[in-house]
């Protein structure tokens, strides 16, 4: 039989075949490569087979030159075919199983052991090549490059423990024993990176890491617990103090209220009661907001309340230096306190802050008492002394969804009182709530006293409007200073409002 007219030379060129073929298939049809792999692979092992071609069996010494060149060509290219094949089959079980993580440090071992195992099958089987010796040869020389390479080695072999042993993936937030932390970004043979706080990419060699302890406080979600440990000044018993933080916690927009949060008493005694406020927020970036909203909560309803923060712990603080009762106790927010503490109010001069502070008036709501609903226009602006008040807005099902809550300090019904503007959610007593009100009959003599102040209340009353969460055609609509100017303008026009029914009294 010719040599150009035998097996080996078809397998040939169906090897080539297949070699081209996939190359031109592009990257993203991972299925189709496959299946012309093995397509290729099985015409190659079919054409062997009928040549009496035995892949993995030495060649013989009696075939011509031209034979060997080709019988040996034939089983290269099947060697190669078998190895991509398998190297397919395992980049298709890591994409269906899902594991993004493994897919790169797992491909690349079993793509190297599969290549090895390709070259030393080629070795022995086409070249003739004693395959033992030269593994045990290749010991020393392995023993010597494994000295030299030893905090390599540490790292890969560390690297793909952590793979295997999946501590953390792609994305999770870790803190190590020694005080690092940041969120993995990158994990390789060699290091693993780390997106710190400060937003510095950190590069931790894997043996390193391993050998460190580290909290995935992303798992088994993204939420974190915290824990702060406030001080005040035993004024009041330690249930009305737990209370108080009961209704702190809940006044906070930034912290989880599902599992609720915890007040629990760590200690009592003469200087201070201190207590322990733990909750959990959504996520690692909402810590720092949270905090401070808690720290500036608890200042708020402590005040509100009548309390005051205790001094620090000092053993050189002695009993007989000790504050009174009366000295200990905080003041409540009074009206012109509140009033200063109003951006809508800042164009106006001290004297007319303290003279509208004078017309303001108390109103108390009962828990659970709607205040106002959803597109009703309150004639008064509302600055809340104490309680917590809720802000709800229906969805398509009639549901009303919580969006934010109010505190002490807080104020609602200011576009209402300047512009005719209703309430963009109903809002809710949720405790005992007792508010300022100060109407627009009280506000009028000032606005005609000074007609300019209308263009910088309508431009401070634009840039709230514009940054709160309505989304409302009405409210796009009213929050340009041009309209809010004309609507101020309009309203103080008009006839006086009918002051709203309930208890009031003049406030203090």
């Amino acid at each position: 039989m010719n040599w150009w007219n035998t097996p080996p030379l078809y397998i040939v060129m169906v090897g080539f075949a297949g070699i081209v073929v996939w190359r031109l298939i592009p990257r993203r049809l991972s299925n189709a490569r496959l299946i012309v792999q093995i397509a290729f692979f099985l015409a190659m092992s079919v054409l062997l087979l009928d040549g009496a071609v035995v892949p993995y069996e030495s060649t013989r010494g009696y075939e011509t030159t031209r034979e060997a060149i080709l019988i040996g060509s034939a089983k290269v290219l099947w060697w190669v075919h078998l190895a991509w094949a398998l190297i397919g089959f395992v980049r298709i079980y890591l994409v269906i199983e899902r594991k993004p993580r493994e897919a790169r440090l797992l491909q690349d071992l079993v793509v190297g052991v599969v290549y090895a195992g390709m070259l030393l099958s080629i070795l022995a089987f086409v070249f003739g090549v004693p395959v033992g010796t030269l593994i045990a040869t290749s010991g020393v020389f392995a023993f010597i490059l494994g000295l030299a390479l030893q905090n390599t080695l540490s790292d890969l072999f560390s690297g793909i423990a952590l793979n295997l042993g999946r501590p953390y993936v792609l994305g999770d937030w870790i803190i190590l024993s020694d005080g690092t932390e940041g969120r993995v970004v990158e994990t390789n043979w060699r290091s693993t990176h780390l997106l710190t706080v400060a937003h510095n990419v950190v590069a931790l060699p894997n043996s390193f890491l391993a050998k460190l302890g580290l909290t995935n406080v992303s798992s088994p979600d993204e939420s974190h617990g915290l824990s702060l440990t406030v001080r005040l000044a035993p004024t009041k018993t330690p249930a009305a103090m737990v209370d108080l933080m009961h209704t702190v916690l809940l006044s906070s927009d930034a912290i989880l209220k599902s599992p609720p949060p915890l007040v629990v008493v760590r200690s009592l005694d003469a200087v201070a009661i201190e207590l322990d406020l733990s909750f959990r927020v959504a996520n690692l970036d909402q810590r720092i907001r949270a905090r401070n909203e808690i720290f500036d909560l608890v200042h708020r309803h402590s005040r509100s309340a009548g309390l005051s923060l205790a001094m620090p712990p000092s053993a050189s603080i002695s009993l007989t230096n000790l504050p009174s009762e009366r000295a200990v106790a905080a003041t409540h927010f009074t009206a012109a306190e509140l009033i200063k503490a109003i951006p809508i109010f800042s164009a106006l001069t001290d004297g007319e802050q303290e003279a509208l502070a004078a017309t303001a008036t108390v109103r108390a709501y009962r828990m659970g008492e709607v205040i106002a609903r959803q597109g009703e226009m309150l004639p008064s602006l509302m600055i809340i002394r104490s309680g917590v008040i809720v802000r709800q807005r229906g969805d398509d099902n009639g549901l009303q969804e919580d969006i934010g809550h109010l505190a002490p300090g807080d104020f609602f019904g200011e576009t209402g009182l300047l512009a005719g503007i209703g309430e963009t959610a109903m809002l809710r007593a949720v405790t005992r709530v007792v508010v300022y009100e100060i109407d627009q009959q009280s506000f009028a003599p000032l606005l005609h006293e000074r007609p300019e102040m209308a263009g910088d209340l309508a431009a401070i009353l634009s840039a709230r409007i514009s940054a709160s969460e309505s989304d409302t055609a009405g409210q796009r609509q009213m929050s340009s200073k041009f309209t809010l100017h004309k609507a101020i303008q309009t309203v103080f026009r008009a006839a006086p409002f009918r002051r709203g029914m309930g208890a009031v009294e003049r406030a203090p």
